[in-house]
């Protein structure tokens, strides 16, 4: 489908929804977030041109973001991966932050640049920034698909930004929701229908 082509939005997705009283809404269909993408690495690429990049990861939501940006910047990098937990199962941030997988690249002396599926409250994020900074990297910079700015509860703001909404449940496009929807190429907010 062309973008041209797309129904307005929002619409209803054509996916399978988590349960019998949910329903999935298009935020942004995979051609938009391709276009996107598109964008995102064209700036990243100038502004690191001529230097040593390292993309880091933040699993497991963030795994086709990274993958798919990655192949969009089309230049020479390392790519690493940490994995970050706090919302567990639910659909909440329980507030307290783990790191399940450390990097294992050296990131010391170097241009990194973090790769989230989302910034909510920023307090993940905030943990990770401090705990990167500790290892000194030459420079340290954000990327995020989605940034739900109104609820930030912490001071943390993404250098590159994919989308930008309000709030909501949001999933596909490798964000999940209680470990479904990690599939949908389309990024959808998940809502409760009365029932």
């Amino acid at each position: 489908m062309n973008i041209a082509d797309a129904p307005p939005f929002p619409t209803v997705a054509p996916h399978a929804a988590h349960g019998p009283n949910e329903r999935l809404v298009v935020l942004h269909f995979r051609e938009e977030i391709a276009a996107r993408i598109g964008t995102l690495a064209r700036c990243i690429r100038e502004d690191y041109r001529g230097r040593d990049l390292a993309v880091l990861g933040v699993l497991t939501g963030g795994f086709v973001f990274v993958a798919d940006l990655v192949r969009a910047l089309d230049r020479p990098l390392t790519v690493d991966f940490v994995g970050l937990s706090s919302y567990g199962a639910g659909r909440t941030s329980s507030g307290r932050v783990v790191m399940t997988k450390p990097p294992t690249t050296t990131i010391t002396g170097r241009d990194v640049l973090v790769v989230e599926d989302l910034l909510d409250t920023g307090r993940s994020m905030r943990f990770l920034l401090d705990t990167l900074r500790a290892l000194k990297p030459r420079s340290l910079r954000l990327c995020v698909l989605v940034d739900k700015r109104a609820r930030r509860t912490t001071s943390v703001e993404a250098h590159y930004v994919g989308f930008t909404i309000d709030d909501g449940f949001v999933v596909g496009y490798g964000i999940d929701g209680g470990g479904r929807h990690r599939w949908i190429p389309d990024l959808c907010r998940l809502e409760e229908v009365p029932g």
